[in-house]
C-alpha cells in the first residue's frame, strides 16, 4: 500500500516538474519581432542598387530616398521616440490570407509587371518611355527596404506607418506624371503603359486613402499615445 502511494507521489512530482519546465520553455521563447533584414528586403535593396548604378533613376527620386532616411531618424529621435517597452503594432483587422493576397497583388502590379515593361522598353530602345516605370519600381523597392529598417524593435510604431504613407504619397505624383508622359513607343506599349499607370494609380490611391490614412494611421497613434500615457 505504501509502495503504491510512493509511486503515485513520484508520478505527480514528475508531471509537475514537466509542467514547470514547459512553462519555463514558453517564457524563454525569443521575441517574434524581427531584428534584421529579410530576403525580401535584401532583394528590394538589390533592385534599388541596380537601377541606381545604371543611371536610370532621376535625381529627384534619389534625393527623395536620401531625405526619407534622414527624416525617419529625425522623427524617431525627436518626435516619436521608441517607448520601453514598446506597444505591439496594431493590425488592419483582416485575415492573414486576405492580407497575403493583397500584398501579392501590390507586388504584381507595382514591381513585376513594371519590370517586365522596363525590360521590353530597353530591348526596343524606348529609353524615354521607361523613365516613369523605373521611378515607380525604384520608389516601391526603396519603401520595402525602408520598411525592413523601421519595422523592427528599434523604431516606434508611428515611424513604421510613416514610411508607407510617405512613399505612397510620392508614388501617386509619379504615376500622374507617368500618365502625362506616356506618349512614346509603339501603340501597344502606349496602351500597356497607360494600363499599368492607371492600375497602379487606382491601387495606391486606395491603399493610401482607403487603408493607411483612415484605418491604420489612427490605430497606430491610438496604440502609441494610449500606451504612452499609461501609469
Amino acid at each position: 500500500m505504501s509502495e503504491h502511494v510512493r509511486r503515485g507521489t513520484a508520478t505527480e512530482e514528475h508531471q509537475s516538474e514537466q509542467q514547470r519546465l514547459g512553462s519555463v520553455g514558453k517564457s524563454q521563447k525569443p521575441s517574434a519581432r524581427r531584428r534584421s533584414l529579410t530576403y525580401k528586403h535584401l532583394n528590394a535593396l538589390a533592385v534599388v542598387i541596380v537601377f541606381s548604378v545604371t543611371g536610370m533613376v532621376s535625381i529627384e527620386d534619389f534625393a527623395f530616398v536620401i531625405f526619407s532616411l534622414i527624416y525617419v531618424h529625425f522623427l524617431s529621435k525627436f518626435v516619436f521616440p521608441l517607448l520601453t517597452p514598446s506597444p505591439e503594432p496594431p493590425t488592419l483587422g483582416v485575415s492573414n490570407k486576405l492580407l497575403g493576397i493583397y500584398v501579392s497583388i501590390s507586388a504584381l502590379i507595382g514591381i513585376f509587371l513594371p519590370i517586365a515593361y522596363i525590360l521590353e522598353g530597353i530591348l526596343e530602345g524606348d529609353q524615354e518611355g521607361i523613365k516613369a516605370a523605373v521611378s515607380l519600381v525604384f520608389l516601391l523597392c526603396s519603401q520595402i527596404f525602408m520598411e525592413g529598417l523601421t519595422f523592427t524593435d528599434r523604431f516606434s510604431i508611428p515611424i513604421r506607418v510613416f514610411v508607407p504613407v510617405f512613399y505612397n504619397t510620392r508614388r501617386i505624383f509619379t504615376l500622374v506624371d507617368w500618365l502625362k508622359s506616356e506618349i512614346g513607343g509603339s501603340t501597344r506599349r502606349l496602351y500597356v503603359g497607360r494600363g499599368l499607370a492607371v492600375a497602379n494609380l487606382v491601387f495606391w490611391c486606395f491603399n493610401l486613402f482607403g487603408l493607411l490614412l483612415p484605418v491604420f494611421l489612427p490605430r497606430v497613434f491610438k496604440s502609441y499615445y494610449g500606451y504612452k500615457v499609461k501609469p
